[in-house]
């Protein structure tokens, strides 16, 4: 037993610290191990907190060889949580199927999903996949457009009209209409967004040139999004990548879906970088001030990257996937949004990653003199949860399920911060781990949930695919999906 003494206007108070604990706490698992027992909780009681039993306790072992083959069903290719179940809904997805968006947004039909492979004309007169259309229904996978270089972040607009973009330095934003019914376009010159149907297909030259990922597009036309880049990328010491706005010079007011290109709202615009401040009545950014308020600096969009640097826009390492939290509702500001993002980090160097998350009160407004979103982390990464790339909420209990970018990589279920009890903290509660990719050369990429919340979809990645046939003259990966 330890007794200390507190002096407290001039009385001596006795408090009783340590009564019962006889020994060190016990790191094993013991019964004082009071992180483990949160930890058994969660597991104990994930049907409840998550909707699926037991959790994985280990990821699915090392395997070696040419894993992926032909008739291999669904289950083989991901270890579950108990009471889940996998089935594919394609094989035949091009190689290096990322990201996916449903449309339309309303009773959706298809998966749209971006194609992660350079730039490459793998035959005569013919570029690789860069946007497909998966029906939801049938699996059927049909080429949207090519000849885009590492499409990554898509999103379908309220407008009725699809974004996608490209993970490059270099990156660029091509917007679509009618995807369900435009074939086989291609992009001719990237630096110039020449396309074989301008009349469906647009380069967005007023969003932001960067490697995208992850983006947030609201109903006015405002697109919040990270720029995927690694802290010392372009030279030493310099800052990782940095969170853009959008915002449109005309913000979209009305519903229902347009018919021309020339209405959407990004045809013109002003692009923003923000700068998160850790002190409160001035701007002080830097090391150390990564949380705290934050302000959007203008910057052009065709010099994003660069200007976000010299100005002084907050850095994280590698942003990736980003998406607006549908259950965050602030009663004294409707028009508020949050969105959080993965920051993948270097598992190697015990830097295990995270999710940030950001409150825009005045998501249509951007100035370098008011700080107006309140940036905080909400997950950490550890030993064996690390690496973050996508992540989603899930419909209905906003649990956030988050994916790992590494080879038998796997996703864990997040409980929401706003569902999580009248506790005082703002980060989740604690994760689980729901899947795990069995195939060694691969990782899970592209999770997003359907609209009930019911039935997530995955794309098991970079897989070795030797053993498979090309389809359209291209590798192939599985998209599963997870009832």
């Amino acid at each position: 037993m330890e007794h200390k003494f507190l002096a407290t206007f001039g009385m001596a108070v006795m408090l009783t610290v340590g009564a019962g604990i006889t020994g060190p706490v016990m790191a094993d698992g013991g019964a004082l191990d009071f992180g483990m027992r949160v930890e058994r909780l969660l597991h104990a009681h994930s049907e409840k907190l998550f909707g699926f039993g037991k959790p994985l306790q280990d990821s699915a072992p090392v395997t070696d060889g040419v894993y992926r083959k032909g008739a291999q069903p669904a289950k083989d290719q991901v270890l579950l949580a108990r009471g889940l179940k996998a089935e594919y809904l394609t094989r035949t997805a091009a190689n290096a199927t990322d990201m996916m968006a449903f449309y339309p947004v309303v009773h959706p039909t298809h998966l749209i999903t971006c194609v992660e492979g350079s730039r490459a004309e793998i035959a005569a007169g013919k570029f690789n996949p860069s946007v497909q259309r998966i029906h939801l229904a049938t699996g059927q996978v049909d080429t949207v457009l090519r000849g885009m270089s590492h499409c990554d972040g898509i999103r379908a607009t309220p407008w009725g009209t699809l974004l996608a973009t490209e993970e490059r330095s270099d990156g660029g934003a091509y917007e679509i209409a009618d995807p369900l019914n435009v074939t086989d376009q291609t992009v001719v010159d990237r630096a110039t967004g020449a396309v074989t149907d301008a009349v469906h297909v647009a380069k967005r030259h007023a969003l932001p040139t960067m490697a995208w990922e992850g983006l947030v597009v609201l109903p006015s036309g405002v697109v919040i999004a990270g720029d995927e880049l690694r802290p010392g990328s372009t030279a030493a010491d310099t800052d990782g990548g940095a969170i853009f706005k959008f915002v449109p010079q005309a913000p979209r007011t009305g519903s229902g879906s347009i018919g021309n290109l020339a209405d959407s709202p990004w045809v013109a615009g002003s692009v923003y970088a923000m700068q998160v401040s850790c002190v409160d009545d001035k701007a002080q950014f830097g090391q150390g001030c990564e949380t705290g308020n934050a302000a959007w600096l203008a910057v052009n969009p065709a010099t994003a990257r660069a200007d976000a640097g010299m100005k002084g826009a907050t850095g994280y390492y590698r942003p990736e996937d980003l998406h607006q939290d549908p259950m965050y509702r602030d009663p004294a500001n409707p028009g508020a949004v949050r969105f959080c993002w993965t920051n993948t980090g270097n598992e190697a160097a015990h830097n295990y990653a995270e999710v940030v998350c950001g409150v825009d009160s005045e998501p249509l407004v951007a100035d370098a003199s008011k700080r107006s979103v309140a940036v905080n982390r909400f997950v950490e990464g550890d030993r064996d949860f690390n690496s973050f790339d996508n992540l989603d909420f899930q419909p209905g209990t906003g649990n956030l399920y988050v994916a790992e970018d590494h080879a038998n990589g796997d996703i864990f279920a997040c409980l929401a911060c706003l569902a999580d009890g009248a506790d005082r903290d703002i980060k989740t509660d604690g994760c689980v781990k729901m899947l795990s990719v069995k195939d060694s050369s691969a990782e899970p990429t592209g999770f997003i949930f359907s609209g009930d919340g019911t039935t997530a979809y995955v794309s098991i990645q970079h897989s070795d695919d030797t053993a498979m046939p090309k389809i359209d003259d291209y590798a192939t990966d599985d998209v599963i999906s997870r009832p």
